[in-house]
């Protein structure tokens, strides 16, 4: 019995995402670079706080699922949405890159594994952040192109972690 080989694993060496732009057009093109243009524009939804952006690139439905240390596990687009306003519209700012990137491409869906950086804090006093996150994302043309459908975001040092969590959600 014969496998065909119907993926490719590329090592994006160069690649950091800023979420500079806004890429949703490009996100309905069925290719890697469709699947690029939305990992790009969930940056750029999540660094310029735009709610509506990111309930966007999410898949709408309901076993979509968001796991990071703020939200916890949480499924579906309006709790993984939910997760996002309370960020938001906590005392921190949360900005963040991605980067050391590895795409796991097929044809209709791409797994991207990396690290995130970046700050998190009040204008005055910047932490540093850097979070092991892995994004998926499914090409569905019935909503539009390529969705997010899976979000795991992680921080190995224990107190780094603690102290993340409580100052975003506002303990500290």
């Amino acid at each position: 019995m014969s496998l065909e080989q119907a993926y490719t694993i590329t090592y994006l060496d160069e690649t950091v995402i800023t979420g500079a732009q806004n890429r949703q057009t490009e996100m309905q093109q069925a290719t890697f670079e469709g699947a690029l243009a939305a990992l790009e524009t969930f940056y750029h939804g999540f660094n310029t706080h735009s709610l509506e952006l990111l309930g966007q690139n999410w898949l709408d439905a309901p076993l979509a699922q968001l796991n990071n240390p703020v939200g916890g596990i949480v499924r579906g687009a309006k709790a993984i949405n939910n997760v996002y306003a309370r960020i938001f519209a906590g005392p921190v700012n949360v900005q963040v890159e991605f980067y050391d990137i590895v795409a796991y491409a097929s044809s209709g869906m791409v797994v991207f594994a990396g690290r995130e950086r970046g700050t998190y804090g009040s204008k005055d006093k910047a932490n540093p952040v850097d979070i092991r996150t892995t994004r998926i994302f499914a090409y569905n043309s019935e909503q539009g192109g390529w969705r997010q459908v899976h979000h795991h975001g992680s921080i190995d040092n224990a107190e780094r972690l603690a102290h993340y969590v409580d100052t975003v959600l506002g303990a500290r």
